[in-house]
Protein backbone atom coordinates (compact mmCIF):
# COMPACT_ATOMS: atom_id res chain seq x y z
CA UNK A 1 0.00 0.00 0.00
CA UNK A 2 1.04 3.32 -0.63
CA UNK A 3 1.26 6.15 1.81
CA UNK A 4 1.14 10.05 1.44
CA UNK A 5 2.47 12.83 3.88
CA UNK A 6 1.35 15.74 4.79
CA UNK A 7 3.61 18.09 7.11
CA UNK A 8 2.31 21.34 9.14
CA UNK A 9 4.64 23.28 10.89
CA UNK A 10 8.22 23.75 11.66
CA UNK A 11 11.54 21.94 10.81
CA UNK A 12 10.94 20.01 14.11
CA UNK A 13 7.52 18.35 12.33
CA UNK A 14 9.49 18.09 8.98
CA UNK A 15 12.13 15.75 10.09
CA UNK A 16 9.66 13.63 12.06
CA UNK A 17 8.24 12.75 8.91
CA UNK A 18 10.98 12.21 7.38
CA UNK A 19 11.24 9.66 10.31
CA UNK A 20 7.73 8.25 9.90
CA UNK A 21 8.55 7.68 6.34
CA UNK A 22 11.42 5.83 7.00
CA UNK A 23 9.56 3.80 9.32
CA UNK A 24 6.81 3.05 6.73
CA UNK A 25 8.87 1.96 4.40
CA UNK A 26 10.98 -0.25 6.55
CA UNK A 27 7.51 -2.55 7.44
CA UNK A 28 7.12 -2.59 3.64
CA UNK A 29 4.63 0.44 2.85
CA UNK A 30 5.75 2.71 -0.56
CA UNK A 31 5.83 6.43 -0.56
CA UNK A 32 3.34 7.88 -2.69
CA UNK A 33 4.48 11.15 -4.36
CA UNK A 34 1.31 12.39 -5.04
CA UNK A 35 -1.80 12.15 -2.63
CA UNK A 36 -4.17 10.56 -5.89
CA UNK A 37 -1.58 7.42 -5.57
CA UNK A 38 -2.51 6.84 -2.07
CA UNK A 39 -4.41 4.35 -0.18
CA UNK A 40 -2.82 6.02 3.50
CA UNK A 41 -2.66 9.66 4.61
CA UNK A 42 -0.25 10.54 7.53
CA UNK A 43 -1.22 14.07 8.54
CA UNK A 44 1.57 15.36 10.95
CA UNK A 45 0.14 17.99 12.28
CA UNK A 46 1.13 21.69 14.12
CA UNK A 47 -1.40 23.52 17.05
CA UNK A 48 1.17 26.83 17.24
CA UNK A 49 -1.95 28.70 16.40
CA UNK A 50 -5.48 28.69 15.86
CA UNK A 51 -5.33 29.07 12.54
CA UNK A 52 -3.15 26.04 12.21
CA UNK A 53 -5.78 24.03 13.79
CA UNK A 54 -8.35 25.41 11.55
CA UNK A 55 -5.84 24.33 8.38
CA UNK A 56 -5.61 20.88 9.90
CA UNK A 57 -9.09 20.06 10.54
CA UNK A 58 -9.71 21.50 6.69
CA UNK A 59 -7.44 19.09 5.44
CA UNK A 60 -8.72 15.85 7.12
CA UNK A 61 -12.48 16.66 6.34
CA UNK A 62 -11.25 17.33 2.45
CA UNK A 63 -8.91 13.80 2.52
CA UNK A 64 -12.05 11.84 3.69
CA UNK A 65 -14.63 13.70 0.97
CA UNK A 66 -12.24 12.82 -1.76
CA UNK A 67 -11.08 9.67 -0.69
CA UNK A 68 -13.92 7.73 1.43
CA UNK A 69 -12.41 4.36 1.40
CA UNK A 70 -8.91 5.59 2.33
CA UNK A 71 -7.40 5.27 5.83
CA UNK A 72 -6.17 8.80 7.44
CA UNK A 73 -3.76 8.90 10.36
CA UNK A 74 -3.40 11.96 12.54
CA UNK A 75 -0.46 12.63 14.50
CA UNK A 76 2.01 15.31 16.08
CA UNK A 77 1.14 18.31 18.44
CA UNK A 78 -2.60 18.75 17.44
CA UNK A 79 -3.32 15.76 19.12
CA UNK A 80 -1.48 17.11 22.54
CA UNK A 81 -3.02 20.41 22.80
CA UNK A 82 -5.11 21.47 25.61
CA UNK A 83 -8.36 20.46 25.07
CA UNK A 84 -8.08 18.10 22.16
CA UNK A 85 -10.80 15.73 21.81
CA UNK A 86 -10.38 12.40 19.39
CA UNK A 87 -14.19 12.72 18.59
CA UNK A 88 -13.64 16.41 17.22
CA UNK A 89 -11.33 14.89 14.29
CA UNK A 90 -13.73 11.54 13.38
CA UNK A 91 -12.12 11.71 9.70
CA UNK A 92 -9.16 10.15 11.30
CA UNK A 93 -8.75 6.27 11.88
CA UNK A 94 -6.11 6.67 14.00
CA UNK A 95 -4.79 9.03 16.36
CA UNK A 96 -1.01 9.77 17.87
CA UNK A 97 0.63 12.06 19.52
CA UNK A 98 4.27 13.30 19.19
CA UNK A 99 5.77 10.33 21.36
CA UNK A 100 6.68 6.82 19.91
CA UNK A 101 6.02 7.72 15.98
CA UNK A 102 7.78 4.34 14.54
CA UNK A 103 4.49 2.41 16.21
CA UNK A 104 2.25 4.51 13.82
CA UNK A 105 2.67 1.89 10.89
CA UNK A 106 1.75 -1.29 13.63
CA UNK A 107 -1.36 0.88 14.39
CA UNK A 108 -2.26 1.41 10.69
CA UNK A 109 -1.83 -2.29 10.25
CA UNK A 110 -4.27 -3.31 13.64
CA UNK A 111 -6.53 -0.82 12.10
CA UNK A 112 -6.62 -2.03 8.49
CA UNK A 113 -7.35 -5.92 10.48
CA UNK A 114 -9.65 -4.62 12.69
CA UNK A 115 -11.26 -1.30 11.31
CA UNK A 116 -11.49 0.05 14.86
CA UNK A 117 -10.53 3.71 15.18
CA UNK A 118 -7.22 3.48 17.60
CA UNK A 119 -6.02 6.80 19.91
CA UNK A 120 -2.99 6.48 21.48
CA UNK A 121 -2.04 9.35 23.29
CA UNK A 122 0.72 9.52 26.10
CA UNK A 123 1.67 12.34 28.41
CA UNK A 124 5.13 10.85 28.16
CA UNK A 125 7.58 13.64 27.27
CA UNK A 126 10.22 13.40 29.75
CA UNK A 127 12.77 11.18 28.12
CA UNK A 128 13.73 11.98 24.60
CA UNK A 129 13.08 9.18 22.29
CA UNK A 130 14.97 6.98 20.61
CA UNK A 131 14.73 8.43 16.93
CA UNK A 132 17.63 8.56 13.91
CA UNK A 133 17.30 8.95 10.44
CA UNK A 134 19.34 7.46 8.08
CA UNK A 135 19.31 10.64 4.62
CA UNK A 136 17.23 10.52 1.42
CA UNK A 137 19.14 10.19 -1.80
CA UNK A 138 16.66 12.36 -3.22
CA UNK A 139 17.91 15.81 -0.78
CA UNK A 140 20.90 17.99 -0.55
CA UNK A 141 20.14 19.28 2.91
CA UNK A 142 19.15 16.72 6.00
CA UNK A 143 17.34 17.79 9.34
CA UNK A 144 18.80 16.72 12.35
CA UNK A 145 16.72 16.98 15.60
CA UNK A 146 18.62 17.48 18.83
CA UNK A 147 15.79 18.88 21.41
CA UNK A 148 12.16 18.38 22.02
CA UNK A 149 9.63 20.05 24.31
CA UNK A 150 9.84 24.06 26.12
CA UNK A 151 9.96 25.35 29.46
CA UNK A 152 8.78 29.01 28.52
CA UNK A 153 4.92 29.23 28.42
CA UNK A 154 4.60 32.16 26.07
CA UNK A 155 1.46 33.98 27.02
CA UNK A 156 0.49 33.13 23.50
CA UNK A 157 1.87 29.34 23.14
CA UNK A 158 0.30 26.25 23.88
CA UNK A 159 3.52 24.12 22.75
CA UNK A 160 4.84 23.12 26.66
CA UNK A 161 1.42 21.65 26.80
CA UNK A 162 1.92 19.79 23.36
CA UNK A 163 5.63 19.04 23.36
CA UNK A 164 6.23 18.47 27.40
CA UNK A 165 9.31 19.98 29.20
CA UNK A 166 12.52 20.14 26.97
CA UNK A 167 14.46 17.76 26.78
CA UNK A 168 17.98 17.05 25.25
CA UNK A 169 19.23 14.23 22.77
CA UNK A 170 22.13 12.31 24.16
CA UNK A 171 25.79 14.05 22.22
CA UNK A 172 26.69 10.73 20.94
CA UNK A 173 23.53 10.19 19.39
CA UNK A 174 23.45 13.12 17.76
CA UNK A 175 27.68 12.70 16.22
CA UNK A 176 26.39 9.52 15.14
CA UNK A 177 23.21 10.53 13.24
CA UNK A 178 25.08 13.36 11.76
CA UNK A 179 27.58 11.13 10.49
CA UNK A 180 25.13 8.51 9.21
CA UNK A 181 23.35 11.98 7.26
CA UNK A 182 26.96 12.79 6.20
CA UNK A 183 27.64 9.23 4.53
CA UNK A 184 24.08 9.18 2.82
CA UNK A 185 25.40 12.20 0.94
CA UNK A 186 24.12 15.16 2.42
CA UNK A 187 25.71 18.07 2.12
CA UNK A 188 23.96 20.39 4.23
CA UNK A 189 23.01 19.75 7.84
CA UNK A 190 19.91 21.65 9.60
CA UNK A 191 20.65 21.02 13.04
CA UNK A 192 16.91 22.08 14.95
CA UNK A 193 14.60 21.61 18.10
CA UNK A 194 11.64 22.93 19.12
CA UNK A 195 13.64 25.39 21.71
CA UNK A 196 16.93 24.80 20.07
CA UNK A 197 18.76 27.18 22.34
CA UNK A 198 17.68 24.79 25.22
CA UNK A 199 20.13 22.25 24.33
CA UNK A 200 21.70 20.81 27.28
CA UNK A 201 19.93 21.97 30.05
CA UNK A 202 19.12 18.60 30.94
CA UNK A 203 22.90 17.57 30.48
CA UNK A 204 26.21 18.33 31.40
CA UNK A 205 25.91 20.09 27.89
CA UNK A 206 25.32 22.70 25.41
CA UNK A 207 24.43 23.77 21.92
CA UNK A 208 27.92 24.80 21.53
CA UNK A 209 28.31 21.29 22.35
CA UNK A 210 26.26 20.21 19.78
CA UNK A 211 27.16 22.40 17.15
CA UNK A 212 30.74 20.75 17.44
CA UNK A 213 29.24 17.21 16.94
CA UNK A 214 27.52 18.01 14.23
CA UNK A 215 30.16 19.83 12.67
CA UNK A 216 32.91 17.05 12.91
CA UNK A 217 30.82 14.55 11.13
CA UNK A 218 32.31 15.73 7.98
CA UNK A 219 29.35 17.88 6.81
CA UNK A 220 30.33 20.62 4.31
CA UNK A 221 27.86 22.77 5.82
CA UNK A 222 26.05 22.89 9.13
CA UNK A 223 23.15 25.07 9.85
CA UNK A 224 21.22 26.06 13.46
CA UNK A 225 17.71 26.63 13.16
CA UNK A 226 15.18 28.79 15.13
CA UNK A 227 17.42 30.04 18.10
CA UNK A 228 15.63 31.64 21.38
CA UNK A 229 17.85 34.98 21.81
CA UNK A 230 18.26 34.76 25.97
CA UNK A 231 19.57 31.25 25.87
CA UNK A 232 23.06 32.46 23.79
CA UNK A 233 25.45 33.64 26.01
CA UNK A 234 29.13 35.38 24.31
CA UNK A 235 30.96 32.21 25.03
CA UNK A 236 28.90 29.68 23.51
CA UNK A 237 28.73 32.47 20.42
CA UNK A 238 32.42 32.51 20.60
CA UNK A 239 32.46 28.70 20.64
CA UNK A 240 30.42 28.61 17.97
CA UNK A 241 32.32 31.12 15.70
CA UNK A 242 35.33 28.57 15.86
CA UNK A 243 33.37 26.27 13.56
CA UNK A 244 34.60 26.58 9.91
CA UNK A 245 31.69 24.60 8.46
CA UNK A 246 28.61 26.60 10.58
CA UNK A 247 26.87 28.73 8.12
CA UNK A 248 26.65 32.36 9.26
CA UNK A 249 23.15 32.17 9.20
CA UNK A 250 21.38 33.05 12.43
CA UNK A 251 17.29 32.75 12.49
CA UNK A 252 16.77 34.85 15.78
CA UNK A 253 13.53 34.32 17.17
CA UNK A 254 12.07 38.66 17.65
CA UNK A 255 8.19 37.90 18.21
CA UNK A 256 8.49 41.55 18.74
CA UNK A 257 10.48 44.54 19.07
CA UNK A 258 8.50 46.71 21.62
CA UNK A 259 9.42 45.74 25.37
CA UNK A 260 6.10 46.18 26.81
CA UNK A 261 4.63 43.92 24.57
CA UNK A 262 7.59 41.57 24.99
CA UNK A 263 7.18 41.47 28.95
CA UNK A 264 3.55 41.06 28.54
CA UNK A 265 4.28 37.61 25.79
CA UNK A 266 6.33 36.65 29.13
CA UNK A 267 9.44 36.63 26.39
CA UNK A 268 12.77 36.92 28.40
CA UNK A 269 14.50 39.52 26.76
CA UNK A 270 13.90 43.25 25.76
CA UNK A 271 15.34 45.37 23.07
CA UNK A 272 18.88 46.18 24.66
CA UNK A 273 19.76 42.32 25.15
CA UNK A 274 18.53 41.38 21.65
CA UNK A 275 20.44 44.19 19.73
CA UNK A 276 24.07 43.55 22.27
CA UNK A 277 23.26 39.97 20.87
CA UNK A 278 22.69 40.75 16.94
CA UNK A 279 26.08 43.12 17.68
CA UNK A 280 27.76 40.01 18.92
CA UNK A 281 27.14 37.93 16.04
CA UNK A 282 27.76 40.49 13.53
CA UNK A 283 30.99 40.88 15.04
CA UNK A 284 32.37 37.35 14.89
CA UNK A 285 30.37 36.20 11.68
CA UNK A 286 30.89 39.29 9.43
CA UNK A 287 28.50 39.38 6.52
CA UNK A 288 26.13 37.05 8.70
CA UNK A 289 22.64 37.02 7.85
CA UNK A 290 19.88 37.48 10.50
CA UNK A 291 16.35 36.24 10.16
CA UNK A 292 13.81 35.96 12.66
CA UNK A 293 9.75 36.12 13.58
CA UNK A 294 7.16 38.95 14.18
CA UNK A 295 4.34 39.11 15.32
CA UNK A 296 2.21 41.43 14.89
CA UNK A 297 -1.21 43.03 16.36
CA UNK A 298 -0.92 41.00 20.08
CA UNK A 299 -3.51 41.93 22.62
CA UNK A 300 -3.06 45.19 23.49
CA UNK A 301 -0.44 46.35 21.17
CA UNK A 302 -1.59 50.41 20.30
CA UNK A 303 -0.09 52.41 17.68
CA UNK A 304 2.37 53.26 19.88
CA UNK A 305 3.83 49.60 20.54
CA UNK A 306 3.72 48.95 16.61
CA UNK A 307 5.68 51.97 15.87
CA UNK A 308 8.53 50.95 18.32
CA UNK A 309 8.65 47.42 17.14
CA UNK A 310 8.36 49.11 13.50
CA UNK A 311 11.36 51.18 14.17
CA UNK A 312 13.33 48.64 16.06
CA UNK A 313 13.12 46.21 13.34
CA UNK A 314 14.63 48.79 11.40
CA UNK A 315 17.42 49.74 13.44
CA UNK A 316 17.85 45.44 13.31
CA UNK A 317 18.21 45.23 9.48
CA UNK A 318 16.69 42.06 9.11
CA UNK A 319 17.57 39.76 5.49
CA UNK A 320 14.69 38.24 6.05
CA UNK A 321 11.62 37.65 8.77
CA UNK A 322 8.27 35.53 9.04
CA UNK A 323 5.58 38.13 9.82
CA UNK A 324 2.34 37.34 10.72
CA UNK A 325 -0.78 38.50 12.52
CA UNK A 326 -1.21 37.44 16.40
CA UNK A 327 -4.10 34.29 16.50
CA UNK A 328 -5.86 33.92 19.48
CA UNK A 329 -4.79 30.18 20.85
CA UNK A 330 -7.62 28.49 23.05
CA UNK A 331 -5.75 27.73 26.63
CA UNK A 332 -3.23 30.29 26.68
CA UNK A 333 -3.23 33.80 28.63
CA UNK A 334 -3.20 36.15 25.59
CA UNK A 335 -6.47 34.41 23.90
CA UNK A 336 -8.37 34.92 27.19
CA UNK A 337 -7.83 39.12 27.31
CA UNK A 338 -10.61 41.30 26.14
CA UNK A 339 -8.19 44.07 24.26
CA UNK A 340 -7.82 41.81 21.06
CA UNK A 341 -6.81 43.73 17.91
CA UNK A 342 -9.16 43.68 15.15
CA UNK A 343 -7.99 41.88 11.91
CA UNK A 344 -8.11 44.59 9.74
CA UNK A 345 -6.00 46.80 12.16
CA UNK A 346 -3.74 43.32 12.25
CA UNK A 347 -3.55 42.73 8.30
CA UNK A 348 -2.52 46.39 7.93
CA UNK A 349 0.39 46.09 10.61
CA UNK A 350 1.55 43.18 8.90
CA UNK A 351 1.92 44.63 5.65
CA UNK A 352 4.15 47.86 7.05
CA UNK A 353 5.86 45.37 9.00
CA UNK A 354 6.56 43.07 5.91
CA UNK A 355 7.48 46.41 3.59
CA UNK A 356 9.99 46.91 6.03
CA UNK A 357 11.61 43.67 6.30
CA UNK A 358 11.77 43.95 2.31
CA UNK A 359 13.79 46.80 2.76
CA UNK A 360 16.46 45.74 4.56
CA UNK A 361 16.32 42.36 2.91
CA UNK A 362 16.73 44.25 -0.37
CA UNK A 363 19.56 46.08 0.79
CA UNK A 364 21.75 42.81 2.00
CA UNK A 365 21.00 41.39 -1.20
CA UNK A 366 22.32 44.25 -3.55
CA UNK A 367 25.74 44.55 -0.88
CA UNK A 368 26.85 40.99 -2.41
CA UNK A 369 26.65 41.63 -5.91
CA UNK A 370 30.19 41.31 -6.62
CA UNK A 371 31.27 39.04 -4.47
CA UNK A 372 32.19 35.57 -4.76
CA UNK A 373 29.90 33.03 -2.77
CA UNK A 374 29.87 29.29 -2.40
CA UNK A 375 26.74 27.85 -3.69
CA UNK A 376 25.18 24.84 -2.53
CA UNK A 377 22.89 23.45 -5.70
CA UNK A 378 20.24 21.86 -4.68
CA UNK A 379 17.60 21.42 -8.12
CA UNK A 380 17.15 22.64 -11.31
CA UNK A 381 13.89 25.06 -10.76
CA UNK A 382 13.67 25.64 -14.96
CA UNK A 383 15.47 23.92 -17.92
CA UNK A 384 17.52 26.63 -17.74
CA UNK A 385 19.03 27.54 -14.94
CA UNK A 386 19.91 25.96 -11.37
CA UNK A 387 19.59 26.85 -8.05
CA UNK A 388 21.17 26.88 -4.83
CA UNK A 389 21.68 28.47 -1.26
CA UNK A 390 24.82 30.38 -0.24
CA UNK A 391 25.77 29.82 3.29
CA UNK A 392 24.21 33.01 4.52
CA UNK A 393 21.06 31.28 3.03
CA UNK A 394 20.24 33.51 -0.12
CA UNK A 395 19.03 31.82 -3.20
CA UNK A 396 21.51 31.58 -5.97
CA UNK A 397 20.20 30.89 -9.77
CA UNK A 398 22.86 30.12 -11.99
CA UNK A 399 22.23 29.85 -15.82
CA UNK A 400 23.69 26.55 -16.95
CA UNK A 401 22.56 24.18 -19.55
CA UNK A 402 24.33 20.67 -19.62
CA UNK A 403 24.13 18.35 -16.86
CA UNK A 404 22.71 18.54 -12.88
CA UNK A 405 24.73 20.97 -10.25
CA UNK A 406 22.68 18.20 -7.80
CA UNK A 407 24.55 18.16 -4.70
CA UNK A 408 27.53 20.38 -5.94
CA UNK A 409 29.25 23.07 -3.89
CA UNK A 410 30.75 25.69 -6.49
CA UNK A 411 32.41 29.19 -6.06
CA UNK A 412 29.87 32.08 -7.88
CA UNK A 413 30.10 35.79 -8.75
CA UNK A 414 27.03 37.24 -7.70
CA UNK A 415 26.08 39.70 -10.77
CA UNK A 416 23.01 40.69 -9.83
CA UNK A 417 19.91 40.68 -8.21
CA UNK A 418 16.10 39.18 -9.01
CA UNK A 419 13.63 39.97 -6.84
CA UNK A 420 14.13 38.02 -4.05
CA UNK A 421 17.21 35.80 -5.60
CA UNK A 422 20.56 36.41 -6.64
CA UNK A 423 22.10 35.85 -9.62
CA UNK A 424 25.20 34.61 -10.57
CA UNK A 425 28.00 32.79 -12.90
CA UNK A 426 30.03 29.83 -12.03
CA UNK A 427 33.41 30.61 -11.50
CA UNK A 428 35.89 29.66 -14.69
CA UNK A 429 37.42 26.42 -14.84
CA UNK A 430 35.39 25.09 -11.50
CA UNK A 431 33.40 22.93 -14.29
Amino acid sequence: MQVYFHTFGCKVNQYETELLRQSFEANGFKTAEKASSAQIYVINSCTVTAESDKKVRQLLHRLRRENPASIIALCGCLPKAPGFLPQSVPEADVILGIENKQSLPRLVERYIETGLKIVEISSQDKIYPVESLFGSPKKTRAIIKIQDGCDRFCSYCVIPYARGRSRSKPIEDIACEAKKLVSSGHKELVVVGINLSDYGKDTEYNLADAAEAVCNSGAPRVRLGSLEPEELSEDIIKRLGGLENLCPHFHLALQSGCDKTLREMRRKYDQKMYSELVETLRSIFPGCSITTDIMVGFPGETEEDFSGSLEFVKQISFTDAHVFPYSPREGTAAAKREDQISPQIKEKRAEMMSNTVKISADRFRKEMVGSVQEVLFEREKAPDFHQGHTANYQVVKVRYFTDTLFRQMLPVIITGVDGSCLIGEIVKNQR
